[in-house]
């Protein structure tokens, strides 16, 4: 595996030279967007901001609770926070004056959440042991987003949500959502509808594929590749991959971290792309690049080269849940049952078929390497 480390470091200076490069360029036209951010921070101090806060955290803090008991445990933290999000928007309603709290973490603590994603990542691992698994992950980002987009077609949707819900599908679930919105121009309640609907499905496959394993023979190395490379978020994949014991649960965490770490240049190549689209059309809506990715990079690289105490980084992670679930919660507070009604049944019905299709074909590859 000598040979790739070099190549690797190759690509990451590469990376590192042209997100801040990019980054610069933004820089130069940021003033309206730190005006903003300074009148919401200055906010903080407002009663009706603190409540509106607070509210996402205990909501965020009570799911995180309860996806620890039985049965909700196979459910998840992100489904039960924005469930319990949008039926407390449907029967009880917020004030308009706690919107500001809620906004604060539907952005601001969602970008950190994701910076701080970038700590489960150790990029040699994923390249050097992995890297039979990242060969096929590729694979898998490219024919979610395109099979997603196809169906999609077919059945006359929403092109951004089948987007989201495509690179959702395909790398890491909510928090690929999440990062690629901005880059997208998404509205909050379909980014909250497509976390949603992955977050819900993602569950229903974990269970399908703790049957199979138990129903059918399956040697140990396809299941937890096969779960790695295929299933929606990492809560998931550890749902499944452990019911296959820990060997299982081992490559499927390398399979599914290798599609985290896709994150990576998916997002430049999308930057680049809506760039170019964004030139052709008009010199308006010019494209920006999401600081927090440059942060997500950053951490990724630190827990490649540097070595952080497991109880440091276990804490890390706690707080990074926690801020993605209020972030949750908070874009949950923003989609009303109409919105379901109208938006969310031709995504659902996409993202079913896709993920069966991804199912089935990422299943056949890994049979012929693994067997």
């Amino acid at each position: 595996m000598m040979p790739l480390i070099p190549i690797t470091q190759l690509n990451l200076i590469t990376t590192l030279l042209f997100i801040p490069n990019l980054y610069l360029k933004i820089r130069q036209n940021s003033a309206k967007m730190l005006l903003k951010e300074a009148l919401l921070m200055a906010s903080l101090k407002n009663k009706h901001f603190m409540i509106g806060l607070s509210l996402t955290f205990i909501v965020a803090l009570f799911s995180f609770l309860a996806a620890k008991l039985p049965i909700l445990d196979k459910v998840g933290a992100l489904t039960i926070a924005i469930l319990i999000a949008i039926l407390y928007r449907h029967f009880r309603g917020y004030p308009e004056q706690y919107s500001s709290g809620i906004t604060f973490s539907s952005k601001y603590l969602l970008r950190f959440a994701i910076i701080l994603y970038g700590l489960k990542l150790n990029i040699f691992d994923i390249i050097g042991q992995g890297s039979r698994l990242l060969a096929i992950d590729v694979g898998v980002v490219i024919f979610s987003i395109v099979m997603m987009l196809f169906v999609n077609k077919l059945l006359h949707g929403d092109k951004n949500i089948a987007l989201l819900l495509g690179v959702g599908t395909g790398v890491c679930g909510a928090a690929a959502i999440a990062a690629v919105a901005p880059i997208f121009k998404s509205r909050e309640k379909d980014t909250a509808i497509s976390i949603g609907i992955i977050a819900l499905i993602g569950t229903i496959f974990s269970l399908i594929y703790t049957a199979i394993y138990a129903i059918f023979s399956m040697t140990t190395n396809v299941y937890g590749a096969w779960s790695g490379v295929s299933l929606h978020e990492i809560a998931h994949v550890v749902l499944a991959g452990g019911f296959g014991g820990s060997d299982a649960l081992k490559i499927a965490l390398l399979g599914k971290l290798g599609r985290v770490f896709l994150l990576i240049p998916l997002t430049i190549v999308l930057i680049l792309i809506m760039r170019f689209r964004s030139s052709e059309s008009s010199s308006k809506g010019r494209i920006s690049i999401p600081y927090f990715l440059i942060g997500f990079v950053i951490m990724a690289l630190v827990n490649t080269y540097v070595t952080i105490p497991s109880a440091l980084l276990n804490i890390l992670n706690t707080v990074s849940t926690i801020c993605l679930l209020m972030a949750m919660v908070a874009l949950g507070l923003n989609v009303a049952f109409k919105d379901l009604k109208n938006r969310a049944l031709k995504p659902l019905m996409t993202i079913i078929i896709t993920s069966i299709c991804l199912s089935s074909l990422a299943f056949i590859v890994v049979h012929w390497l693994y067997s």
